[in-house]
């Protein structure tokens, strides 16, 4: 038996259980993601983004339930110390926190604009200002981290929280045809070939279930 359970809603639309997930890998627990139904009002409303309160993903280990994301990287981080979530040196741990929350927080353009999708692809997808606006800041955030810390994750040789909460828009980008130079363009490619995520996309294109108003050919 696992020693945890995961709760998500689909994988080909929802980034916050993709991160969920990747945070749990991420830390080494033994655990199981059991999908929540799509007709379940949380799942439906997080993934169409009509709610300020996001249920799913959520953690199950032991007595202790925890959901959002940055909770749950938390938590983890708390619980599974040695799997160093966060990285070692003080300055980078704090620029790491601050990029995750400002990913939990922000970029609202960009999440409305860009849905995630990972059966989707659009060449020459046209982004709006204000989506590319979030676009310019992510890339921004992407390249100081990857001339600070060199690579070819934001904090190094390993991947930490920040990875972990910046995958899905790397999904995006590539759905949406985005252009982001070369070196943000290898960390991307890096992502994609992170186990983990290609565990997760693998199931998601398998996954039946379709949701009419995220599969519309914008």
């Amino acid at each position: 038996m696992s020693e945890a359970t995961l709760l998500i809603s689909s994988k080909n639309y929802s980034s916050w259980s993709l991160r969920g997930f990747l945070l749990a890998k991420l830390s080494g627990i033994d655990f199981v993601a059991e999908s929540v139904a799509l007709d379940d009002p949380r799942a439906h409303e997080e993934l169409l983004m009509r709610t300020s309160s996001i249920l799913v993903p959520c953690l199950l280990h032991g007595e202790v339930t925890v959901w959002d994301t940055l909770a749950i990287a938390e938590y983890l981080n708390e619980a599974f110390p040695k799997a160093q979530m966060l990285p070692k040196e003080v300055s980078a741990r704090a620029r790491c926190r601050s990029i995750s929350g400002e990913m939990h927080s922000g970029f609202a353009a960009l999440r409305s604009s860009l849905p995630m999708n990972l059966r989707f692809r659009k060449p020459g997808f046209t982004v709006w200002s204000s989506a590319q606006a979030d676009i310019d800041r992510i890339t921004t955030i992407w390249r100081e981290c990857l001339h600070t810390w060199k690579g070819p994750f934001l904090f190094g040789k390993e991947p930490t929280i920040a990875d972990a909460m910046y995958a899905p828009v790397v999904t995006r980008f590539i759905s949406y045809d985005v252009a982001v130079g070369a070196l943000c363009q290898d960390y991307c490619t890096t992502i994609m070939e992170w186990q983990p995520m290609q565990e997760w996309v693998a199931d998601a294109l398998e996954e039946p279930q379709e949701i009419i108003e995220l599969d519309l050919d914008f």
